[in-house]
């Protein structure tokens, strides 16, 4: 075995997966289908960096057209050569042009390079040549240094309901429905590429139903086990279920800028995370058109180092702190271009950053020195003055009186004091909530409650809310694109109400699924704190009370967190403990403590997890993984818009 050594860091590690992809850009053209664009975005500059590598062109797949004249193509796919991808693929290649290819994809199970090689060369006709790229790191997206997302798994998300007899605890891999098992399946193989990149021998633990099939599957996987007999550094990596604590991805917690960045502007096409940022102030235009698309708009993800540092702030500060950072690296910045700044001090506006923002308008040079600070300072000011951030006040304040009723009350009361707030269009005003704003305040009130007891006056209770809810979506001029899923109607003209009826129904049964989701656990069983006569009730994360756990210095034997073994030995010590004085394997361990949030994570939990390890494990290095970064409307979409495939009862 290897001597253990410093962990790489993450963004380094992400940014590996991409360098035989630019060793062979030269004179080709790179296709990439979205969620690769998508890491490559965030990782390593995006197209501009396969174009400074001498792609002739960067195109998306499935592709529209093949550039005339090239020969050479580069393919890069998130996951393995088959279905969507392996047909959008073939079409380029069958259309002839193409002598020389080089794919990088994920593994397919049972066919090996050669395989793949073969079947490239077919579909380019004779005298073509294919190279399938050795896979090295994930395609993983690194928005910081400690926080590293999948965007090809953003569907991988835990069935809100386990219809199982036997509860949660008898879940296997056989029993998920295809599309589910494929994305577990999928994952595995990643984060062992993953791992492999970063010479990790990791023991594995979990936190609910999918994150026990994840945690076994991987811990059980054949080339990971090898891996791991080799590898030096140590890590524990603990699996949480997103679904047994959604309040966390639907609350307005956090005093972040980053995610309050995230929830209000509006997404760059394409992208799941990052957002669009108008850049019309920059420019001499005058245009009406507040989405102006004649203006490239800017983003978030800035491979610039100053820009990464001010990026870095707005997720770990807390908002007056981030919008005074905000203002020190403009200053700054004006500075180095001898621009006329007029220093002042006390609060910062956004319109202060504005007036700062104009220095640089006329001075080019400047601009493209501080392009990318300029591009998160506008994303600030734009999200500061959009009116959805009084809204998000608003949310705030209700969500800690729910918290406060539902410490002195039933559900049923909690449902009444909703009742009178939902308003048809007609009658809202513009602080009022809308259909969405009731699904958001409704996840976060099932979720921390917990297990709902049946009972004539609750179900009496929801019926007068589903009614209300009926009517005021019935009563919406146009539907969203969250109620055209909901509705399954893509116009207001087609929506009936035993539509609405359906689909608020079908909400509540989703709603009681998520009440229950915590039912099977003894120690993290309730995210509600009641208060007492000194002190106000409060939310209580389940992911602050799994970090907790692993970081008590006396090393509990958790009953929820549930350690996977990987092999005959971990077993023996496993039931060599019972007999003898043989610690068990503890997540506190490891000098390196990985968690990964199925299901989606928030930028509030991330800040939440590294300061609560930084302070009571200091000498601990804490990485968190997801397959997507949750704003509340996002994680409300994720829950209601998407199918859930439920696992089989039989299997």
């Amino acid at each position: 075995m290897a001597a253990a050594g410093a962990v790489p860091a993450l963004p380094r590690v992400c940014r590996q997966a991409w360098e035989p992809v630019l060793a062979r850009a030269r004179r080709a053209v790179v296709f990439l289908d979205a969620a690769a664009a998508e890491a490559l975005h965030w990782a390593g500059g995006g197209a501009g960096e396969l174009l400074a590598a001498g792609a002739l062109a960067v195109r998306p797949l499935p592709a529209d057209e093949l550039p005339a004249g090239a020969e050479r193509a580069v393919f890069v796919l998130s996951g393995p050569l088959r279905g969507g991808a392996a047909a959008a693929v073939r079409a380029v290649l069958s259309a002839g042009g193409v002598r020389h290819c080089a794919l990088l994809c994920g593994e397919a199970e049972g066919g090996g390079p050669g395989e793949l090689e073969e079947t490239l060369r077919l579909w380019m006709g004779e005298g073509g040549r294919a190279e399938v790229l050795p896979r090295g790191p994930s395609l993983f997206a690194p928005l910081s240094a400690e926080l590293g997302l999948l965007p090809a798994l953003t569907g991988l998300v835990p069935p809100p309901a386990y219809p199982r007899p036997g509860g949660p605890a008898e879940l296997g891999l056989g029993a998920l429905p295809d599309a589910l098992r494929g994305a577990v399946r999928g994952l595995v193989a990643e984060l062992d590429a993953l791992f492999g990149a970063m010479g990790l021998r990791e023991e594995c633990f979990a936190v609910g139903a999918l994150s026990r099939v994840l945690a076994a599957e991987l811990a059980g996987f054949a080339p990971a086990r090898n891996r791991r007999r080799a590898a030096a550094n140590r890590a524990s990596v603990v699996f949480v279920d997103r679904t047994l604590d959604l309040a966390g991805a639907v609350g307005h917690h956090g005093d972040n800028l980053a995610e309050k960045i995230l929830s209000v502007l509006p997404k760059l096409p394409g992208h799941k995370t990052d957002v669009m940022v108008n850049m019309v102030e920059l420019t001499a235009l005058q245009t009406p058109d507040e989405a102006c698309s004649i203006i490239a708009p800017g983003c978030l993800a800035q491979p610039n180092p100053a820009a990464k540092a001010l990026w870095e702030s707005f997720m770990n500060l807390k908002q007056k702190e981030a919008v005074m950072e905000a203002r020190r690296h403009l200053v700054e910045a004006a500075s180095r271009e001898n621009l006329p700044i007029k220093m002042s001090m006390g609060r910062v506006t956004p319109e202060q950053l504005s007036s700062y923002i104009q220095l640089f308008k006329n001075n080019f040079r400047a601009l493209e020195n501080h392009c990318g600070l300029l591009q998160l300072v506008l994303a600030a000011v734009q999200t500061l003055k959009h009116p959805q951030i009084s809204k998000w006040d608003n949310f705030l304040a209700f969500e800690r009186l729910l918290l406060q009723t539902i410490g002195e009350s039933e559900m049923p009361s909690v449902l009444n004091q909703l009742l009178p707030m939902i308003k048809s269009y007609s009658e809202r005003m513009q602080d009022d909530y809308t259909c969405e704003d009731f699904f958001v305040l409704l996840v976060y009130m099932y979720s921390v409650v917990g297990e709902i007891k049946n009972g004539e006056e609750v179900d009496k209770a929801e019926e007068e809310v589903k009614k209300a809810l009926v009517k005021a979506i019935c009563d919406e001029p146009e539907l969203s694109p969250l109620l055209q899923k909901t509705t399954g109607c893509n116009s207001a003209l087609n929506l009936t109400s035993q539509k609405a009826t359906d689909a608020v129904d079908n909400i509540f049964k989703l709603l009681r699924d998520i009440a229950r989701a915590r039912m099977h656990m003894k120690q993290f069983n309730s995210i509600h704190n009641p208060g007492s006569n000194t002190h106000q009730a409060s939310y209580k994360p389940l992911l602050k009370q799994v970090v907790e756990e692993i970081c008590n210095p006396d090393r509990p034997d958790s009953v929820d967190i549930e350690h996977t073994s990987s092999g005959l030995t971990d077993l023996l010590k496993t039931g060599f403990s019972m007999f003898m004085k043989v610690n068990r394997p503890h997540p506190g361990d490891h000098p390196l403590l990985i968690i990964f949030m199925v299901g989606g994570v928030t930028v509030s939990e991330v800040k939440m997890v590294k300061d609560l390890v930084a302070t009571r494990k200091p000498s601990t290095q804490v990485i968190v993984l997801s397959s997507a970064l949750l704003t509340p409307q996002g994680a409300i979409e994720q829950l209601f818009a998407a199918d859930h495939p439920q696992p089989d009862p039989d299997v």
